[in-house]
């Protein structure tokens, strides 16, 4: 087998037609994550979405290193405060990509060319309509979820603006985020990298023009941040999909088939049946979010502060275990419609592998050098400084946990077991994370709060685990595969017509 690295390029219009229906001929799909060693493809294949998220992650800090220093600590609160309840709203639209993106992988690793692009317009189709549904309620709804928060005082009227702000540009962050996971999906994670570097470009360009009024443009505080990622998010959206048509990458939608983006029945069925539950598990991780701001905001404006500012660093340290995720779904999806059974094992032994070395080495750096990076947000001699060190010091090695986690529900999700992950993540967050802070907060304070963090991470791998071991999501995922092979093989007669590109 060949061991260089998937491309980021697709089967194209200008190959023969009539070579493609050769039942002797099987036209390579560059993006097959199914072929080469599988260590060293996850590592490549990883590797671009783990700089994607980290880009991502760095204009966030960017962001809120001009919000804290332009504006103040009330600010950097308000946007904590904001960032949670978008991540809470946008959770059903997330899982609703991710179930597309499954059904992508395994139609692409069943070399079914047309059926990973009927899901791709499904699904780009609904999370659009649904994206300005949800945008416009919680444009509506913004002051009373910031009351039912409990965000202080000082920093609600800025958070408000801040957030509503950020609805408005819900519907193309939506696009955005389903043509990268569809596109990763189909074996692509270079893509998504490069239109991500260029939101970012924009974005650090305009945040602080719009917060303090250069040149031309109006003084906007808080809310010129969140118009900046409006802005940075739409021009980012059109080159991208000019740049899809122009590479013909593999699921652009041409003629006949932009009618995929009117969402079917059969399509919807499935992004449906499993988008609900992955989008509950975004919103069990939003809400325990939002718990556990809750209860920060309880310990004063500055104890507020110092969380916000390591919530930033939390992200940094827990990208790997995202990228590794994310990467393992999308290879073992691929291994599952292409039938490969025994190496869905090596896949996730992989991903453990690789999970651990990037964020054990991350979480280290970051823990010997946190005061300057907390410095960054609260300013070298705030006093928030030091709560946000020993925050730090207590919780942030739950990440390397959580990320063998990751890897685990990741290669279930894969096979279709949405439940499992769901489950597992209820109990993790809930009786075990809420009921030790309870349990212990008088005799812990408020350190009851960041000691649960790993206590919880170490439930959710004993489950993780428990569950991988047992042999029913898997048969459950043979009968599925096997049933769409059958459907597949009676729709075009001849398999290898799966191939034949749509002019």
């Amino acid at each position: 087998m060949s061991s260089q690295p998937p491309s980021d390029t697709g089967l194209h219009p200008s190959e023969n037609t009539a070579e493609s229906h050769d039942t002797n001929h099987v036209p390579d799909l560059s993006g097959d994550l199914t072929n080469g060693p599988i260590f060293k493809t996850l590592i490549y294949f990883s590797v671009p979405t783990l700089l994607s998220n980290s880009l991502q992650s760095l204009n966030g800090t960017v962001n809120s290193i001009w919000v804290g220093r332009l504006i103040g600590e009330e600010a950097l609160a308000a946007t904590a405060n904001a960032n949670i309840i978008m991540f809470l709203v946008s959770a059903s639209a997330f899982g609703f990509g991710m179930a597309g993106t499954v059904k992508i992988g395994q139609r692409y690793g069943a070399r079914n060319l047309d059926g990973a692009r009927r899901t791709f317009g499904t699904a780009v189709g609904f999370c659009f309509l649904l994206s300005l549904v949800v945008g416009l309620i919680g444009w509506l709804a913004a002051p009373a979820l910031l009351d039912a928060l409990g965000t202080p005082g000082a920093a609600r009227d800025l958070a408000l603006g801040y957030l509503r702000m950020v609805f408005v540009a819900m519907p193309m962050v939506m696009v955005t985020v389903i043509l990268s996971m569809g596109l990763r999906g189909a074996g692509d994670s270079r893509t998504p990298l490069i239109f991500m570097g260029l939101t970012v470009l924009l974005d650090v360009i305009f945040n602080p023009m719009l917060i303090i009024g250069l040149g031309p443009l109006p003084e906007l505080g808080i809310v010129g941040s969140a118009l900046s990622m409006v802005i940075a998010n739409i021009l980012s959206l059109i080159a991208m999909v000019a740049y899809v048509y122009y590479k013909d990458l593999p699921l652009r939608l041409r003629g006949a088939e932009l009618a995929y983006l009117k969402p079917t029945r059969e399509e919807l069925r499935f992004i449906i049946a499993k988008g609900v539950p992955m989008g509950g598990q975004m919103l069990i991780m939003s809400a325990a979010g939002i718990i556990v701001v809750g209860l920060v905001n309880r310990e004063g404006m500055l104890m507020t502060a110092a969380y916000g500012a390591a919530m930033q660093l939390f992200t940094y340290i827990q990208m790997p275990a995202m990228a590794i995720g994310g990467a393992v779904s999308a290879m073992a999806a691929q291994y599952i419609g292409a039938r490969k059974w025994d190496a869905l094992d090596h896949v996730t032994r992989a991903g453990v592998l690789v999970n651990l070395g990037m964020t054990g080495a991350l979480t280290i750096l970051l823990l010997l050098f946190d005061r300057p990076a907390l410095g960054l947000f609260l300013g070298p001699d705030s006093p928030a400084v030091p709560l946000a060190r020993h925050i730090q010091l207590l919780a942030s090695w739950n990440f390397i946990l959580f990320g063998v986690t990751m890897v685990l529900t990741a290669t279930m999700r894969a096979g279709g077991a949405v439940t499992i992950p769901l489950i597992i993540l209820a109990i993790a967050l809930y009786p075990v994370r809420l009921g030790f802070y309870y349990l212990t907060y008088d005799w812990l304070g408020s350190d009851a709060i960041w000691i649960s963090f790993p206590v919880a991470a170490l439930a959710a791998l004993l489950l993780a685990w428990w569950f991988y071991r047992r042999p029913g999501w898997r048969q459950k995922a043979i009968a599925e595969s096997e049933e769409e092979a059958r459907e597949q093989s009676n729709t075009d007669g001849d398999p290898a017509g799966r191939f034949a590109p749509s002019v």
